[in-house]
């Protein structure tokens, strides 16, 4: 069973950083984009950042300059860096990866910025 296991989410002030981390585990044969989407309460989830297998990234404007997605392909992982954090940037964040051809989703992890 191919499964995304999302770590890193939790409590920090504005101006803060916090490093999302997304693994996938089970039999897995190719990772092509990987993917973080964030969803807050009463709000629909949205696209943070996207990288492909090569490298090449996109970003939700809300986040340009301040978050970068990478990825370690060794180890099946994509990662979010998250610099000077805002109120909000407050959400459930998702890992998303087409794994095989088939898109998977993480269980979220909880981010939230506040003072």
């Amino acid at each position: 069973q191919v499964q995304l296991v999302e770590s890193g989410g939790g409590s920090v002030q504005p101006g803060g950083s916090l490093r999302l981390s997304c693994a996938a585990s089970g039999r897995v044969s190719s990772i092509y984009t990987m993917a973080w989407y964030r969803q807050a309460p009463g709000k629909q989830r949205e696209l943070v950042a996207a990288i492909t297998r090569g490298g090449s990234t996109n970003y939700a404007d809300s986040v340009k300059g301040r978050f970068t997605i990478s990825r370690d392909n060794a180890k099946n992982t994509v990662y979010l860096q998250m610099n000077s954090l805002k109120p909000e940037d407050t959400a459930v964040y998702y890992c998303n990866a087409d794994i095989d051809s088939l898109w998977r989703w993480g269980q979220g992890t909880q981010v939230t910025v506040s003072s």
